[in-house]
Parts: structure tokens; C-alpha cells; sequence
């Protein structure tokens, strides 16, 4: 595949960062198994290395945010594993003056990945967390997501619960290609569980 090293990158008047190509999971609908060497934002994702923190920094403050509704930390791969260098550039933006919304969009995991409590990082610094919940039980989970730590549908949905302790605004998602009860089934877990807000993301094919 070729890589390239785009940090930053414009989509549906959001400005997205891209942190990582790492990921824990290997889920049957990611984007990253489309055949391309980018996505559907038509930018090369794939990191020929991952940015340091300044370059982070300064790629975000490259862009006029005040054209932005959000700052979403993404990318193609699970933005959690820089969670430390991330909280450092949002520390950074606010030092300088810098005023957005800010997103993580994360697989809920990364307590899982660090060995630690994430949630309090977040705190004062992040608007927005959405975690992907993917399907209704451990099992499916499993199957579709292909997670290499083992619970990590339970340690998932603890972070999702943890997480509105720091976060205002909390939500979970699955994918349209889930079967109409195990979607139904997901906004009872969402809404009545976990007390998140619930959304069914369209599968994108490319």
C-alpha cells in the first residue's frame, strides 16, 4: 500500500485528525479493507510515520478553525493510543487562544489498551466522545471486531458509562449492516444501560 502523511483533512465541515494507524481491532466493516490506499475522503490516510505531537500541533493550527463546527480526533486507526500526546495539543490549542469543539471518535478501548483509567484525561478537554458499539453481545462482538485483547465488549461498554463523568456529550453508534433487532437491541443497551445518546451510522463501501 502507499503511505503518506496527512495529519489534517477537511470533511463535512469538520477538520479530522488523523494520530494513528494502530488499531486493536480488525472489524469486518472498516474502512481500511475498502482496497484503496486512502478513504472515502479521498486523502491518503495511511501514515508513513506517526506524527509527533508538534507536528499534530501545527498541522491542526494550519487551518482557520473558525471555519470548523468540530475537531474530531480519529483517523485510520484507534486515536486512544495517543491519548497522551492528544490531551497535550488541546492543552496546547487552548494556551493559545484556540476555541473549538472538540470529538474523539474511539472504539472504547482504551482504558483496555493503557492498563489505566482514560476517563479523567478527557476532562476539560473533549466535548464529544463517540464510541462505536457495534453489536448487542460479547460474542458478535468478537466476530465482527476482532479485538485482540480479550473483554473487550465488557471494557467498552464500562468506558461508555465511566466517560459521562468527564465528557458532556456521550454517544454510541452501530453500522446499518446489523441485523433490524440487533439494532433495536443496541438502543436499549445504549439508552437504558449506558444512558448514552444512540445513532445508526450508513455503511460506506468507499
Amino acid at each position: 500500500m502507499k503511505k503518506g502523511f496527512t495529519i489534517t483533512y477537511e470533511y463535512g465541515g469538520n477538520l479530522y485528525v488523523n494520530p494513528t494507524n494502530r488499531c486493536n481491532f480488525n472489524c469486518e466493516f472498516c474502512l481500511r479493507h475498502n482496497g484503496h490506499d486512502g478513504s472515502i475522503y479521498t486523502h491518503n490516510l495511511w501514515l508513513e510515520r506517526e506524527p509527533t505531537k508538534e507536528e499534530i500541533l501545527a498541522s491542526i493550527e494550519s487551518w482557520d478553525l473558525n471555519q470548523y463546527r468540530q475537531l474530531v480526533f480519529v483517523g485510520f486507526g484507534e486515536p486512544s493510543y495517543r491519548i497522551d500526546d492528544i490531551c497535550w495539543v488541546i492543552d496546547q490549542l487552548k494556551a493559545h487562544g484556540k476555541k473549538i469543539f472538540t470529538r474523539m471518535d474511539t472504539n472504547g478501548t482504551g482504558s483496555l489498551i493503557h492498563g489505566r483509567d482514560i476517563c479523567p484525561d478527557f476532562a476539560g478537554r473533549f466535548d464529544m466522545v463517540s464510541i462505536s458499539l457495534n453489536t448487542d453481545t460479547a460474542e458478535k462482538y468478537d466476530a465482527l471486531c476482532h479485538p485482540v485483547q480479550a473483554g473487550a465488549y465488557q471494557a467498552m461498554k464500562d468506558f461508555a458509562k465511566e466517560i459521562q463523568k468527564y465528557v458532556p456529550k456521550v454517544m454510541m453508534t452501530v453500522v446499518d449492516t446489523i441485523p433490524k433487532e440487533e439494532i433495536e437491541n443496541c438502543r436499549r443497551i445504549c439508552e437504558d444501560e449506558i444512558g448514552a445518546i444512540y445513532r445508526v451510522r450508513e455503511y460506506i463501501e468507499d
